[in-house]
């Protein structure tokens, strides 16, 4: 299965110590270099010392150039090369990046979803408490809807 991820799903999860989420469900995350320059650089250092997550680059550079005129760098390189690489899926956040990847026919899954998959892997008990410290530790941005959403998803209204 090959998987690429945004910085979002990345740096979220690091921030509440729950990034071996990542590994645990998907294998090898791989991640454009923008992405690696999108974090800061101690964290880059620490995220390029993973084995599970490869850093690669998109050789359509056009198309990143296409794809920056709408979204920032790291969604813009993160959507070019899942299409590069033909990945099963794309971790994504931002409605921008999401709206375009979709259109390109890129499988797309945003946080909440990783961690609705990670349920259902029983990697988690439960996304409610993790959903909470994602807003309130790392700032995660949710819609009151998404949230109401996801959690019926994760049976646990």
């Amino acid at each position: 299965m090959i998987v690429v991820a945004d910085t979002s799903p990345i740096l979220n999860l690091e921030r509440i110590g729950s990034l071996d989420l990542l590994p645990a469900l998907y294998g090898q995350v791989v991640i454009p270099e923008s992405v690696q320059r999108e974090l800061s650089p101690s964290q880059a250092v620490e995220f390029a010392s993973l084995a599970w997550l490869k850093i690669m680059r998109a050789s359509n550079r056009t198309l990143v150039e296409d794809l920056r005129l709408q979204v920032d760098a790291g969604e813009a390189e993160a959507i070019a090369l899942a299409g590069e690489l033909q990945a099963d899926l794309l971790l994504i956040d931002e409605r921008g990046g999401r709206t375009l990847a979709s259109a390109r026919g890129i499988p797309i899954t945003g946080l909440a979803g990783v961690l609705l998959e990670a349920k259902r892997a029983d990697l988690i008990r439960e996304v409610k408490p993790i959903l909470d410290e994602l807003i309130t530790v790392a700032r995660f941005r949710i819609s009151k809807d998404l949230y109401q959403r996801v959690l019926d998803l994760a049976d646990e209204i």
